[in-house]
């Protein structure tokens, strides 16, 4: 996946919005206003910051040399995935998909029920 590519998946989930709050080099995706990926646009490389469940976060990092401690987030609860190709496409979505659901289980009721409308 490109960053355009990532950029559309993300945004096509309910309730996501875009920004460049910390400057022009990082796209902030939230849903309900909660990030739930960063992806920096000057890196040579491409890179997407994603929450995680703190064991998966371990265990992804322990299986692919291309996930790392989320670079300037909370290390427990955020990966740093560089897109090399060593894992394929759809486990990337699920990676996505899986930040998404964290933060939206962490929305207060009256914001789930709002992006459930």
């Amino acid at each position: 996946m490109n960053i355009e590519e990532l950029r559309l998946y993300c945004l096509a989930k309910p309730g996501t919005t875009e920004g460049l709050p910390f400057g022009p080099d990082v796209l902030v995706l939230k849903v309900m206003g909660k990030m739930f990926a960063l992806i920096p646009l000057e890196d040579d490389d491409i890179k997407i910051n994603l929450k995680c469940d703190p064991e998966m976060a371990i265990a992804l990092r322990e299986k692919y040399s291309s996930v790392k401690e989320g670079y300037h987030m909370n290390k427990k609860l955020w990966n740093t995935v560089t897109v090399d190709g060593s894992f394929a496409t759809s486990e990337l979505r699920s990676w996505i998909d899986n930040s998404y659901d964290l933060v939206v289980a962490g929305l207060p009721k009256k914001l789930r029920e709002e992006l459930n409308n």
